[in-house]
């Protein structure tokens, strides 16, 4: 009598002994083959995921060196050694250069050019210095602080100022010289100072001054204050100041003139910005400024 297998494997799990079990082999190669595709799957995944964290690493990477090789060298802080007669000028180029290099801090000092020297030779820290005279600035250059040859980029020449009513009735040089006439002039070792006294020979007039100032802003002063009854100072400085005082033309043949170097400095913590300021001075731009505020061109 012949059994039938399924009929006979019904009630257990397979079929009868001595009968090759070929589906559970079956099914165990299937989910062998499942695992392994699923671990190779796995492997090549996490494989890719390595080799695109490296690529997103190596790009960054290459993102920061074009940024570091690409930076402006003109955005940091730079700091500006100046002539005082230059103070309205190159506080308008200052904030100019930092429109034009975002980043950049220009830190300005103001002074008697010859005080300036002095402090640049003892050690102060400055990139760029800035001199209304080759004089003062030849005592920088021969300290062999200047990281190259200065360059004179403006001239300028003295006007006689009085207060806005004039009331000593100055019109020229030699009413400075009149008894009762109160005078103010600039040290004479300060850049204003020396040009003054030069216009003042080259006129045949001698001045005894009421009181000598350390730069040409604080000579000046004693002008807007009524302190004096004129003062000798530039023309840049007479303009500056507007209606707060008259000036008196002095005849080119009587006058005389004065020439601003500037160069950058070794001592100074940013060198390269101390350049940008200075070529930016000299650019088409800075001369543009400086003329209109009264400067003349170097000769």
């Amino acid at each position: 009598m012949i059994r039938s297998w399924a009929v006979a494997g019904r009630r257990g799990t397979g079929p009868p002994a001595g009968e090759p079990r070929r589906g559970r082999a079956r099914r165990g190669r299937d989910a062998l083959t499942v695992f392994l595709a699923a671990t190779a799957l796995a492997l090549g995944a996490a494989a890719c995921g390595d080799d695109t964290t490296g690529s997103d690493a190596s790009a960054a990477s290459s993102r920061a060196a074009t940024a570091t090789a690409t930076k402006d060298p003109a955005a940091t802080a730079v700091t500006v050694f100046a002539a005082a007669s230059l103070t309205e000028t190159f506080t308008t180029l200052a904030d100019q250069f930092e429109a034009a290099h975002p980043g950049a801090d220009v830190k300005l000092n103001f002074a008697a050019s010859s005080a300036l020297a002095q402090q640049i030779i003892a050690g102060a820290p400055a990139d760029v210095f800035a001199s209304a005279s080759n004089a003062t600035m030849k005592q920088v250059t021969d300290a062999k602080l200047t990281a190259a040859a200065p360059t004179v980029f403006v001239r300028n020449s003295m006007e006689i100022a009085v207060p806005p009513s004039n009331p000593a009735r100055i019109a020229n040089l030699a009413d400075l010289a009149r008894p009762g006439v109160k005078v103010a002039l600039c040290e004479e070792q300060v850049p204003c100072g020396a040009t003054g006294l030069a216009a003042l020979r080259k006129a045949s007039v001698t001045v005894r001054p009421a009181t000598l100032g350390q730069d040409v802003k604080s000579v000046l002063s004693l002008v807007q204050l009524g302190e004096v009854d004129a003062a000798l100072v530039y023309r840049t400085d007479v303009s500056a100041a507007g209606d707060k005082v008259l000036g008196v033309e002095i005849p080119d043949a009587q006058n005389a003139s004065t020439d601003y170097p500037i160069a950058t400095l070794t001592g100074g913590d940013h060198q390269a910005a101390g350049k940008a300021f200075a070529d930016f001075v000299l650019s088409s731009t800075g001369i543009d400024v400086l003329g209109k505020a009264g400067f003349g061109k170097p000769q």
